[in-house]
């Protein structure tokens, strides 16, 4: 294992990061990095991302975005994230000893407590459980909650959009809904929005676009990708390239994929009046600033998508299922409300009264710190 430290003076701030651990290990085909970005507030949780293509940048922007949504959420966390270089689908023999050998060299690393992200799910995180003992996102047979797979990101999503819906001048009934990203979050998000009555128009893989304009059957098209299906696979609608989301005519987007899927050469491509973050740093500060002066309201990432991390935060004290799904609703409506009416009030993007939100908390723990530690 190699541990270095980056000249977090370069790329941090007052708040952090922390600290920054590389790992590597040729022999295995080992190669990943955890940015602990903040801990005034606790022990940090961040996701673990594995896919080929991850960068320490990703990681200390993602481990930046943990912090301010566990301080917005009100946990008693800090912020982290680590990433880990390799293909997520490989066989599971192999990324399981992948998984087992980054986590082991982390085993000291005890400001961190991982949790599922792209690339990683329940199973991963009972084998880091297994190997350090430190994880969260559990399976059900071991005394967790299985975030991803009852949908916790997509019940807080769901929960985001009914209050923002009144701001944006939206009724949820009958709204249509496009989802870039139809995996852990977008499924739950469109079965909770379903729910209440909005109206899938478009769904995105990494496979393609399938539209259709009088609506997705949800539960239908969640079968399919149970299976192994790509949304293209559905029975009806059309069948586009998956750069085509961002084309669609619809009341609701909601980005659920990798970062910064909307930038400024193609934010003029949306045509919706509302946006909710269900992926983390979907856009860059340039796009947003630009939806924002046409009139788009967009709820930031780490207000809307904090589901997940609060149903984490709720396992590792022992809560239940049910009490982690009340908190995500009271935690995600109250912050959404709070953010939205400064923002209308101070007439600022609402990403600036979101970070101002959460800065104050971490700010205020910091100096509670012995030195104003992080």
């Amino acid at each position: 294992m190699m541990r270095g430290m980056v000249d977090i003076f370069d790329m941090g701030d007052r708040l952090g990061p922390t600290r920054i651990v590389h790992v590597s290990d040729p022999s295995q085909g080992l190669k990943g990095v955890l940015v602990i970005d903040n801990v005034a507030r606790g022990p940090a949780i961040g996701g673990l991302r594995m896919a080929p293509d991850v960068s320490l940048e990703e990681c200390a922007r993602l481990a930046r975005a943990m912090t301010l949504k566990n301080s917005a959420a009100g946990l008693a966390h800090g912020g982290a994230k680590s990433v880990l270089w390799g293909d997520p689908r490989m066989a599971r023999a192999d990324k399981e000893r992948l998984l087992r050998s980054f986590a082991h060299a982390l085993r000291n690393e005890q400001d961190y407590i991982f949790g599922p992200d792209m690339g990683t799910d329940e199973s991963c995180m009972a084998w880091i459980k297994d190997e350090i003992g430190r994880s969260v996102g559990l399976p059900a047979a071991i005394g967790g909650i299985p975030l991803d797979e009852i949908g916790a990101t997509g019940w807080g999503v769901h929960h985001a959009a009914e209050v923002a819906a009144a701001h944006a001048g939206l009724s949820l009934h009958g709204a249509r809904v496009a989802i870039q990203g139809f995996g852990a979050v977008g499924r739950h998000a469109a079965r909770f929005l379903a729910e209440t009555g909005a109206r899938l128009v478009a769904a995105s893989d990494t496979r393609g676009t399938l539209h259709l304009p009088d609506g997705i059957d949800v539960a239908r098209l969640m079968a399919i990708k149970k299976g192994g299906g790509a949304v293209t696979d559905y029975p009806s609608g059309q069948k586009q390239d998956r750069e085509s989301i961002l084309r669609v005519d619809c009341d609701i987007w909601i980005p659920a994929a990798r970062p910064d899927v909307v930038r400024e050469e193609n934010v003029h491509l949306l045509r919706t009046k509302l946006v909710l973050q269900g992926a983390n740093i979907p856009f860059t500060p340039g796009a947003e600033r630009m939806l924002h002066e046409r009139g788009v309201l967009v709820v930031p990432d780490f207000i809307a998508n904090a589901g997940g991390v609060i149903c984490a935060a709720m396992e590792y004290r022992g809560a239940t299922q049910s009490q982690a799904f009340a908190a995500i609703e009271e935690k995600i409506r109250s912050n959404t409300e709070a953010v939205l009416k400064e923002a209308a009030r101070a007439r600022q993007l609402p990403r600036d009264a979101a970070v101002a939100l959460a800065t104050a908390r971490v700010t205020e723990a910091m100096g509670y710190r012995r030195f104003g530690m992080m």
